[in-house]
């Protein structure tokens, strides 16, 4: 017997006062209750580590030499530059930051055709930190039963003993939460002593307040209402999802109809048809935004694979087959509820294999970056006013801004040369000159120096000519070219 999917709830729609359907359903007070099983056990464990390396990983050191920042996982903003282990991320490199979005969005795509949203049951930051709030405030003011039973009985002083207590943990998580953030901007040993001792800088105050309150709010009160109301991608992956897509599903061909054990029985044995699903709402009951996951897929539905926990944990107290829900595609479900045979698992099709395709060639492309990237930088920047001048022996002189950046932490010495002006001379200005009388420039570690290039030709001057600077490394040869144009007057 198939499901009617037109009997599911919409939790955007409420009744007015005249019954006709409104925006938004009324706020309800959600009490998921504690389940044990597959799934819980998997989120308890990201949970832990996603907790731990946020946490903790501003603290793990990373030695890059003397002079130089110890911290592994440091965005130095005040020196403009992003540390990651042995990576270093300049301004000027900003472009793998736009590759790491798009191997996220990519990921988020591959998940969402595989197995729906993953990324919202387990790894989002509103499930991870309110699955830790909903820890606390079982462990304070206990389960489901036992907090809807102190919410009917009002208000006492042991009950408002424990909400007093419950709300403390809350801020000390949210207060840590936001701490861990600033943590990653400056070095983390030296700003907690800053921060302890009142000497830390005025806005990682401003930031740990913003993200106190954000995570405390967002995780203590909104909780479900951030995943159907505030969150985009519940809308988006609607719009990516296909029918062979691995999703938390009710097995509508096994579950209808449904009824208590006792009629499904007596059903059965009269030869008349009954499900396997004994109507018990254990699955709506752990649920942490509310969604009865019989009425398919909804908005509300994180794919936390709670229910399915809650669902095996009836049947085997009742003698019946495990998975009534479970991960499953709908053209399965929808194939066994016609007596057909169910198709293979179509995890490598058209859409999954071109995520990967993807995938793989964005990869590719950053990592060949990161290994052949140079460790110089060099840019040049042509005077725009005057374009040229012109010299009392009839030579013409353009002049230029150089940048250098070193990206070594020793300090290294360029040689400037010129290409494709035969006969001009360099002259870097406030520079010494080196052997044979090229202009050298002298980089300290990890910084970027500027100066400024005079550059002479004689004779016949076309009015624009190609030109080519070029830095050579004096201690290992290496070198990085940039060009430009030589500038005259108008030849008629």
């Amino acid at each position: 017997m198939a499901f009617d999917m037109a009997d599911a709830p919409n939790p955007g729609m409420a009744q007015g006062d005249r019954g006709e359907p409104g925006l938004y359903a009324s706020r309800a007070n959600i009490y998921p209750q504690a389940i044990h099983g597959r799934f819980r056990t998997i989120k308890w464990a990201i949970l832990v580590v996603a907790l731990l390396v946020y946490y903790f990983l501003p603290f793990v050191r990373w030695d890059r030499g003397p002079d130089a920042p110890g911290q592994a996982v440091l965005l130095d903003i005040a020196n403009e530059r992003f540390f990651f282990f042995f990576i270093e991320i300049w301004p000027q490199e900003v472009y793998y930051f736009t590759g790491l979005l798009v191997l996220a969005a990519l990921a988020l795509f591959l998940l969402n055709a595989v197995a729906g949203r993953v990324w919202c049951g387990y790894l989002c930051p509103q499930t991870v930190w309110t699955d830790l709030f909903y820890a606390v405030e079982r462990w304070i003011e206990g389960d489901k039963r036992t907090r809807e039973k102190r919410r009917k009985e009002g208000r006492n002083l042991e009950a408002f003993s424990l909400l007093m207590l419950k709300h403390w943990i809350w801020l000390m998580i949210a207060w840590w939460t936001g701490g861990a953030w600033v943590l990653y901007f400056a070095d983390a040993p030296t700003l907690v002593y800053q921060l302890v001792t009142f000497q830390g800088p005025m806005m990682a105050y401003i930031w740990i307040a913003i993200l106190t309150f954000t995570t405390y709010a967002l995780a203590g009160f909104m909780r479900e209402q951030v995943c159907i109301y505030m969150c985009p991608w519940p809308r988006i992956q609607a719009a990516l999802i296909d029918e062979y897509a691995l999703n938390v599903s009710y097995r509508y061909d096994r579950g209808e109809p449904r009824g208590s054990l006792k009629k499904n029985d007596a059903l059965r044995k009269q030869g008349l048809p009954a499900g396997d699903c004994i109507d018990c709402d254990q699955c709506v009951a752990v649920c942490p935004t509310g969604v009865d996951i019989r009425h398919g897929l909804q908005l509300g539905c994180i794919q936390c694979g709670l229910c399915i926990d809650a669902c095996n944990n009836v049947m085997e107290k009742i003698g019946g087959e495990r998975n009534l829900i479970a991960y499953d595609t709908d053209i399965n479900i929808r194939l066994r509820a016609e007596g057909k045979p169910p198709v293979k698992s179509a995890l490598f099709r058209p859409r999954t294999l071109l995520y990967v395709a993807l995938i793989c060639i964005v990869s590719g492309i950053m990592l060949a970056g990161l290994m052949t990237r140079s460790s110089m930088i060099f840019s040049v920047l042509h005077d725009r006013n005057p374009l040229y001048v012109r010299m009392s022996d009839g030579g013409l002189r353009n002049a230029y801004t150089i940048r250098i950046g070193n990206k070594h932490l020793e300090q290294r010495t360029f040689v400037l040369t010129l290409e494709g002006l035969e006969g001009a001379t360099v002259e870097l200005v406030d520079a010494q000159q080196g052997s044979g009388g090229k202009p050298v420039l002298t980089v300290g570690p990890d910084q970027t120096a500027e100066a400024r290039v005079l550059v002479t030709a004689r004779g016949k001057i076309a009015e624009s000519t190609p030109i080519v600077f070029r830095i050579t490394d004096m201690t290992d040869n290496n070198f990085v070219k940039a060009s430009d144009h030589f500038l005259g007057p108008s030849i008629r």
